[in-house]
């Protein structure tokens, strides 16, 4: 016996009823965690996938955007009638910002976001509801050697960023915070750290192969450990001595400044379980060999 067939099958005709295109409205009957059930008509319900819910903004839960019993306009997607299946979006039924986003955004453009989160290759920025940028670590300074972003920009600050690249194809937009004032490394350092000029600065860092030493503020040179000699060394380099030093290479497009120790202008004070101080480069004089003891 059969019950079920004493009525007409509610999905017969769905197809040509409801096509795949077609905006419908329905009623939202229960709310799963990988989307929402819409009833289109007594005994034809359709999902709308949480992934078809926006176009912008990451669903976690499809409450977020709707409540059960609420009337809604969806779209279908796509009609199995040997499944009984209807897929729905929500988002179809509006404007997807990111196909106009190259008419709001051109490569060049200062815009002013807000810093939505940070990662530790760089910051995302809400330029504006569901439209974020990248601004990456690399973009953030022109000298600075920025190990996190957060050493440059909070969560929730709002700032002016310029707009490098826009792809609406990937959804993609690049900034840049560096970009916005003009590059050292193009003018003002090409001459001051010319090769052979001799400036003043102070070791920041110590390691296995030289010194970092800062000679304005986030811009520091490497002292290779091959151009400390004896002579100007005087026992070797610590954390806050005062060094007088000579630019031996610059590379602008690299950020690089490589110094050579002409003398110590000013010690720092001893600090215990400060780190070893760098040794000057070998003698090339052999050393001695150590005398025998005294026969018995």
């Amino acid at each position: 016996l059969g019950l079920k067939q004493l009525t007409k099958n509610p999905w017969e005709g769905v197809a040509s009823k409801y096509p795949v295109g077609s905006r419908v409205r329905g009623k939202a009957v229960n709310l799963m965690p990988y989307g929402a059930f819409v009833e289109l008509e007594a005994g034809v319900e359709g999902l709308v996938h949480i992934s078809e819910m926006s176009w912008t903004k990451r669903i976690n839960h499809p409450s977020e955007v709707m409540t059960v019993g609420a009337d809604v306009e969806v779209q279908v997607l796509a009609v199995d009638m040997e499944k009984q299946e209807l897929s729905l979006g929500l988002k179809q039924t509006g404007t997807n910002p990111w196909d106009s986003v190259d008419e709001r955004y051109s490569v060049g453009q200062k815009v002013t976001g807000k810093i939505r989160n940070t990662t530790s290759y760089g910051a995302f920025v809400e330029l504006e509801d569901g439209i974020d940028g990248l601004l990456h670590i690399n973009d953030m300074s022109w000298t600075k050697k920025v190990v996190h972003p957060s050493e440059m920009v909070k969560k929730a600050d709002s700032m002016e960023v310029l707009v490098l690249s826009v792809d609406k194809e990937k959804k993609r937009i690049a900034l840049g915070l560096k970009q916005l004032q003009e590059n050292p490394w193009d003018t003002t350092f090409q001459e001051r750290y010319a090769v052979g000029n001799s400036v003043t600065g102070k070791v920041t860092k110590l390691v296995s192969f030289g010194a970092f030493v800062e000679l304005e503020k986030d811009l520091e040179g490497l002292l290779h450990i091959s151009k400390v000699d004896k002579e100007a060394d005087q026992g070797g380099l610590t954390v806050g001595d005062v060094v007088e030093v000579k630019v031996v290479k610059l590379e602008p497009t690299e950020g690089k400044i490589g110094l050579q120790l002409t003398k110590i202008v000013e010690k720092a004070p001893a600090k215990e379980g400060a780190p070893a101080p760098v040794a000057p480069a070998a003698s090339a004089e052999p050393t001695p060999p150590p005398v025998p003891p005294a026969s018995a």
